[in-house]
């Protein structure tokens, strides 16, 4: 059984205060529910669970009987921090689920075969996580003004979701973090820091994630197009 995360309990700072992200109208509905209905309709996925500010269940309820879904899906209260939203989600799958997919609620183009793809590598790997090779120079700097080296974009990827893995080597790794204290904000770090090795899944169509106001109209013209 496959089951997929879908988190959703982050404040969205970046959009300004008293905005949440997740439910700005985009292509006629709110970003969150393109979210959901992908994974609804994703062929390898066998239940939703969402993960939701304490407060918002009651929305996402409603949410749910607007968008007719198919599958079943429940929704569970979010953590302090996003490993622990993760942690809250990952105890509240069935207990068959053998494969997790963890989703932003906030990334709504992903595609149903970067789903599967991820699936079938974390089926094989253990750990997988939706990427895409850097194509611009990057720079690192350590006051955010002056450049202190410029690393080799060869070796770069910018990772996406979904990040999928099976269970037991998710739970395994966020039960070390946990032990030792350690904040990771994304779910692959925790399989790298018990030597987890995570498959590399190659993103070729757009996958972003609505993160500033910006982001909305590109968002709104590829889910309108179908890209994705």
């Amino acid at each position: 059984m496959t089951s997929a995360v879908i988190v959703a309990a982050g404040q969205g700072t970046r959009m300004g205060p008293d905005v949440d992200k997740l439910f700005l109208e985009v292509a006629g509905q709110p970003v969150v529910a393109h979210t959901w209905a992908r994974f609804d309709r994703a062929a390898g996925i066998d239940e939703i669970v969402l993960v939701v500010r304490e407060g918002l269940q009651p929305a996402f309820a409603e949410l749910a009987a607007q968008l007719g879904l198919r599958k079943p899906h429940r929704c569970v209260a979010g953590g302090r921090e996003r490993q622990d939203s993760v942690w809250n989600g990952l105890a509240a799958v069935a207990p068959q689920c053998a494969i997790v997919a963890i989703q932003d609620g906030a990334r709504p183009c992903t595609s149903e075969a970067l789903i599967a793809a991820t699936i079938a590598a974390a089926r094989e790997t253990g750990a997988a996580v939706a990427a895409q090779r850097v194509t611009d120079t990057i720079k690192e700097s350590n006051d955010g003004q002056l450049v202190e080296r410029t690393p080799d974009r060869a070796r770069l990827w910018a990772v996406q979701t979904p990040q999928t893995f099976r269970i037991e080597v998710i739970r395994a790794a966020l039960t070390e973090v946990r032990r030792r204290g350690w904040l990771v904000t994304d779910d692959t770090t925790a399989c790298e820091l018990i030597g987890q090795p995570v498959r590399l899944v190659a993103s070729y169509a757009p996958n972003p994630k609505v993160t500033r106001p910006g982001d909305l109209p590109w968002v709104e013209w590829l889910l309108k197009r179908g890209i994705g």
